[in-house]
């Protein structure tokens, strides 16, 4: 019979297997410190518990922690992590410095399933999903690179990577719990941005949960049937029906949402998509992130020109929204937004 991931198991659970082992009370803490706070990446690292309890703890769990199988450096210092799972599964994370600011792009599943046509990562298909602990692990994989290379922590946490958030929830959930416990990582939640295609049982379940992080929405075109041809599951979460979820989520954590929106040549940046995408957000208290589209082999569209995006950018903003026009980091290194592909080079392997 399989075993369960010992991560993946409630601190209610441990305690009742540490307890009908006649194990003391307080191993439950010593324990999930090891997994959530001190980077154990295995049984064995788990110096203050005895040897005895340790063997019980393998004889009845598993312990799938990811590991850095290469890291790529790109000429503006941003960082593209592979690491490789259990079961010789890819994900891909980011580093993006800036100042002060060291920004950790993550992953939540092995490939993708929605199939974005202006995305890489929709074109791998979809193996499985990751673990919280194999959430985590990104993080802390990546905090020492950080720590040795930019001099800082990482300070912020976008959950943008390989995979649909939302179709992994509980376990990024957990995830995200431990990211910010003041018994563990303890970041802010305020610092961990979730991005969605706009799944809405997802927004409306996120709502829910009161994670206190910040909610982001791959939008891409306000015109349904435009939307429709870039993301496929947009047929099943029409703008109407996004709207009353994004509605619902402000209602109950009274934070502002983010626009995402990529700009593609002649197929999303003409003056009718930014009036159309003005009259989306004036329901809700929104900020617009305008994204370069990051060219990949094999996706057949281009990035706007430098003119169209300036126009873009300010009919928005003429309209009292509040824009961020959002600069590509490791392009040459294939790190940038849409590239991640779970591909392996032969450069920079560690």
């Amino acid at each position: 019979m399989k075993k369960i991931d010992i991560r993946d198991l409630g601190i209610a659970d441990l305690a009742k297997f540490i307890e009908k082992n006649g194990e003391k009370g307080f191993r439950v803490k010593q324990i999930h410190e090891w997994f959530w706070n001190k980077g154990a990446r295995q049984f064995d690292d788990l110096k203050n518990i005895p040897k005895s309890l340790i063997d019980k703890l393998q004889e009845e769990f598993s312990f799938h922690a990811l590991e850095i199988q290469e890291i790529q450096k790109s000429s503006d210092t941003t960082a593209k992590f592979s690491f490789i799972s259990h079961d010789k599964k890819l994900t891909e994370g980011v580093l993006i410095p800036s100042l002060k600011r060291v920004t950790a792009c993550i992953s939540t599943q092995v490939g993708c399933p929605l199939g974005c046509s202006f995305c890489a990562t929709g074109k791998l298909g979809f193996d499985r999903n990751l673990s919280a602990g194999e959430i985590f692990d990104q993080i802390t994989l990546m905090q020492a690179y950080a720590l040795e290379n930019y001099q800082n922590p990482i300070s912020n946490i976008v959950i943008m990577g390989m995979g649909e958030p939302m179709l992994n929830l509980e376990a990024c959930s957990n995830a995200i719990q431990k990211l910010t416990s003041p018994l563990y990582i303890g970041m802010s939640p305020k610092r961990i941005t979730l991005s969605t295609v706009g799944l809405c049982d997802g927004i409306y379940n996120l709502a829910d949960k009161q994670l206190g992080i910040e909610l982001a929405i791959s939008l891409h075109s306000a015109i349904q049937s435009e939307r429709e041809k870039l993301i496929p599951t947009a047929k099943l979460n029409p703008l109407s029906e996004i709207t009353d979820a994004l509605k619902y989520y402000h209602q109950k954590t009274n934070q502002r949402i983010t626009i995402e929106y990529v700009l593609l040549k002649n197929v999303n940046d003409q003056a009718i998509h930014s009036r159309t995408l003005a009259e989306f957000c004036k329901s809700i208290p929104v900020k617009v992130n305008i994204i370069e589209f990051n060219p990949t082999e094999g996706i057949p569209y281009s990035k706007s020109d430098d003119k169209t995006r300036a126009d873009f950018a300010n009919y928005l903003e003429s309209k009292n929204l509040i824009v961020n026009v959002r600069k590509s980091r490791g392009k040459d290194i294939a790190a940038a937004c849409g590239q991640l592909a779970g591909k392996i080079t032969k450069s920079d392997r560690i």
